[in-house]
């Protein structure tokens, strides 16, 4: 671990822990939410900013931190002035649609040093999958110790992916899903991806469909107490309590809210059971890279999206 390595972390939490632990060399903290919201493929461009911006102020009401993202990602002109790079990017969606972008931007700024991952999840004698912030220092610099050196096939799948995270057509994902690379994760997280866009049977997603159910399933207080569970069984999602506290609130109209309780009302019970599609009754608008969540539903039969016929030629 020398100056001439740049580490590349998922957030500012992850940073402050690799200081604490005195790694060396420089750090760079990747602070976005690229799993949601429009983008588009060149991330250091005028367009990205614009289109970010406006996405953070009218979906979540708080200004983006241009100053500080231009300031990060300027440091890569030089990028090649290091020996290596090191991602430290965690097994979730969240996580790998940033990860995915950061590589894109390497090869924008004609990186040409070794690019290796440092990637948490499954943890031997452990039942639940691991942020990187939440292993042991001894895990941690395990996981440094194992770190995986991306290859030009890698790489190039990386670049792919983040293509057509920003194009208009995510069903091109289909390839990539079962395509073999050193990212143990990423079919994983393309599977969780297609099923963020309803189901042809309710015109609710996969994480929608859940929270109903866990209110169906469980005695739940509050939103926020439900907040707390979806935030431990999201899965492959790795959603921060912003994102799940925004969809809980959209689903408001399937589930009757009392001082003590929520409980499913009757459209809650008739979309559980399959017995009504509530696609265009529900906020749809929300942009995934290049296409809006009602560019495409997911048909589980085949397991793959379709156009909608809304949006269909």
């Amino acid at each position: 671990m020398t100056e001439s390595t740049l580490h590349i972390t998922n957030g500012e939490s992850l940073t402050a822990y690799l200081q604490e632990l005195n790694f060396e060399g420089d750090l760079l903290s990747w602070n976005e939410m690229l799993c949601e919201g429009p983008t588009v493929s060149d991330v250091a461009s005028p367009a990205f900013l614009k289109l970010r911006k406006a996405f953070f102020k009218d979906t979540y009401g708080f200004d983006y931190k241009e100053k500080e993202f231009k300031s990060e990602i300027k440091r890569l002109d030089r990028i090649n002035d290091y020996e290596r790079v090191i991602l430290w990017f965690e097994y979730d969606l969240f996580c790998h649609i940033n990860m995915i972008a950061v590589i894109s931007l390497l090869m924008q700024k004609k990186a040409v040093i070794p690019m290796y991952l440092v990637c948490s999840g499954r943890i031997e004698g452990e039942n639940e999958l691991k942020g990187l912030a939440q292993l042991t220092p001894k895990q941690l610099n395990d996981h440094y110790s194992n770190k995986i050196k991306l290859t030009v096939d890698d790489i190039a799948l990386a670049e792919k992916a983040w293509s057509i995270y920003c194009s208009d057509d995510h069903s091109n994902f289909g390839p990539l899903i079962t395509r073999p690379s050193n990212f143990v994760y990423l079919s994983n997280c393309l599977k969780a991806h297609v099923r963020r866009f309803a189901d042809t049977r309710s015109g609710l997603n996969t994480l929608e469909f859940n929270i109903l159910k866990l209110i169906d399933t469980h005695t739940i207080n509050s939103r926020h107490h439900l907040s707390g569970y979806v935030l431990h069984y999201q899965g492959f999602y790795g959603y921060s309590d912003l994102q799940i506290e925004r969809i809980i609130n959209n689903l408001v109209v399937f589930y009757t809210e009392t001082e003590e309780e929520l409980l499913l009302n009757r459209e809650g019970h008739l979309v559980l059971e399959h017995q009504k599609n509530v696609f265009n009754s529900i906020e749809n608008q929300m942009i995934y890279g290049g296409v809006s969540k009602r560019d495409f539903t997911y048909f589980k039969d085949e397991n793959k999206l379709i156009k909608t016929t809304l949006n269909a030629h």
